[in-house]
């Protein structure tokens, strides 16, 4: 267990900036999805078809082992750096695969947003900006919460991908101690543990935050005593 933990602190590095690169790349593809330019959305389209309907291991082989091959990128004084080293290349693979889903998320969070409140929001003389500031993001960013959350945890779980590049993060460890003690059950299951600890306090988290941003969903608190009628004046 304990050398298992040892490799905690390179998956979360894995998992931290492969979710916050994804996070700007599914904002800018939301927004040329929202912004009404056919070209933007037809890209935005073919991205999400690509990333979304094939599997991110396919996806984290075509950038380590793939890429490779070309010329240009093998003398590319800013591509080479990157694409050589299997760390940066997880990172890539996961940031594009889950902008692809976050952006499908952030989209239907925005059309789910009441059109009445928009056109309250109008009719107190805000700016576009001002609109989406104030009404918009903060009610599609609480309606987005729940499905973000379940991408997250699901990047979590694909960090364990990040050793068949030779990345010796929890999964990756776990695989050597089982070659050379031959005793997968103890070591597969230490680590399942510690991945399920793991979500379970994303998942909390989450369930936090989404209950500080809902407090219109809340039920209204129990009076604790009573109310006593007027005692009738004689």
């Amino acid at each position: 267990m304990w050398s298992v933990l040892k490799a905690l602190p390179l998956t979360l590095e894995i998992w931290f900036f492969g979710i916050a690169f994804g996070l700007l790349i599914a904002t800018g593809l939301t927004w040329l999805r929202a912004s009404g330019y056919k070209l933007g959305e037809y890209f935005t389209r073919a991205y999400v078809f690509i990333f979304r309907g094939s599997p991110l291991l396919v996806q984290l082989y075509l950038i380590y082992f793939g890429l490779s091959q070309f010329d240009f990128v093998r003398h590319s004084p800013i591509l080479w750096p990157i694409l050589r080293d299997p760390m940066y290349c997880t990172i890539v693979a996961m940031a594009l695969n889950t902008a692809a889903y976050e952006s499908e998320i952030f989209r239907g969070a925005l059309r789910a947003v009441p059109v009445g409140q928009i056109e309250a929001a109008k009719a107190f003389g805000m700016s576009a900006f001002t609109r989406f500031r104030l009404v918009t993001l903060p009610i599609a960013l609480r309606l987005a919460l729940p499905a973000y959350s379940t991408e997250i945890i699901l990047m979590t779980k694909a960090t364990a991908l990040a050793s068949v590049v030779t990345i010796m993060e929890m999964m990756g460890t776990a695989q050597k101690i089982q070659h050379d003690t031959f005793r997968p059950i103890e070591v597969l299951t230490c680590a399942g543990v510690i991945y399920l600890l793991l979500n379970l306090s994303i998942a909390r988290l989450f369930a936090w935050v989404e209950y500080r941003l809902s407090p219109h969903l809340r039920p209204p608190p129990e009076q604790s005593q009573q109310i006593r009628p007027v005692p009738e004046v004689l």
